[in-house]
Order: C-alpha cells, then structure tokens, then sequence
C-alpha cells in the first residue's frame, strides 16, 4: 500500500529550496509567483506521485517545467539591473531562504561579493547551460539526478556541464581578477573597460 505524502510537510521541507533555486533560475522578482504556481501544480498532483524518483526530483522537474515556460511567456521581462538591486541588499535575505543567518564579517562580504559576481556570469549563460550550472554547482545535484529532473539522458547532461563551465570559466577570465587578500580569501576585482579612442578617419 503506498503511504499517502502530506502537502504539508512537503511544502514545509522544499519551500525555501524551490524558491531559492528559481531567483537564481530567473530572477528574485518573479520567483515568489512561480515558486505558487509550482506548489499548486504539487498540491494538485502529489497523490499522482509513484516514487519512480526522489521526491525531490519530481519537485525541481516541476519547477524547471514551470519557470521554463514562464520565462517563454509574451509577458516575461527580465531585469538584471534591478535583480542585482535586491540581491545587493537582500544577503541576509537570501540566507533566511536557505533558512539559516550569517553575521556579515568582511569575509562573509567578500565571498557573498565574489558569489555575486559569479551569479551574475551565470545568469548570462544560454538557458540549457545555466539551469546544469544551477542545479550541479549551488543546488548539488548529482548529475543522474538532473538528467531525470531535466529529462534527458545522462551523456547530455555531462556535455551541458562541461560546456558551461568552459563558458563560465573564460567569461570569468576575461572580467575578473582574481587574488588572496590579506586573509588568505580569494577574493576578485572587475577589470576596468578601457573606452579607446576612435582612429581618425
């Protein structure tokens, strides 16, 4: 006989994780909405649920298919600038997502710093490429298990990987300096655009 899985207590477990892992899918603007809609879709289709997976799995394939879908939408606008906004002072905010607070040293600065910088260079990957990078690198995937939440075959899923991070990686190069401040943190410094001056004509 299959044990009947409470709304609630998945609801109470995955919450915060959904909601996370769609502001950095899309943006911390339209993530609340999405994250309701998905938990509708749960509520209505938890008693469908075979444990053919991880129930983990089948929340993040819903909330990929949902956030997918909204992001196709006529009506979805992305704001980068203004994400960056919030996110600038959301640290602690974000932290209470994961559900836990952290006292902001200048370590805790620097690293939060660095992450956001990061983030920002995912966030400009081409969707497939930034959804691998999401799931493996921040929300910890296996990547058997993003092969199921994404539904495609495990080889796919190695490739995407490894061409994101490839991206990630030079785009990184390219724009950041990276060093070890005095307490031995690595840390980054944006290069500076230089605006050369036009050749005469």
């Amino acid at each position: 006989m299959k044990t009947k899985i409470d709304f609630n207590q998945v609801y109470e477990e995955f919450h915060l994780k959904i909601l996370h892992y769609l502001s950095r899918l899309t943006n911390p603007h339209e993530a609340e909405d999405i994250a309701q809609e998905v938990f509708e879709k749960v509520n209505r289709s938890l008693s469908n649920f075979k444990g053919e997976s991880k129930l983990s799995t089948w929340l993040y394939r819903i909330a990929t298919n949902t956030a997918i879908d909204r992001m196709r939408s006529p009506s979805f606008k992305r704001s980068f600038e203004s994400s960056s906004l919030e996110d600038s002072k959301g640290i602690e905010d974000r932290n209470t997502w994961l559900g836990h607070k952290k006292t902001l040293t200048d370590q805790t600065f620097i690293r939060e710093e660095m992450s956001e910088c990061v983030r920002e260079f995912i966030d400009k990957l081409p969707s497939d490429y930034k959804t691998v990078i999401i799931l493996s690198e921040l929300d910890e995937f296996k990547n058997r298990e993003i092969a199921d939440i994404l539904q495609v075959s495990l080889e796919t899923v190695k490739i995407r990987l490894h061409r994101a991070r490839a991206q990630l990686k030079a785009v990184l190069n390219d724009a950041c300096d990276f060093y070890h401040n005095e307490e031995n943190v690595l840390a980054c410094d944006r290069k500076s655009t230089q605006i050369l001056p036009k050749p005469p004509k």
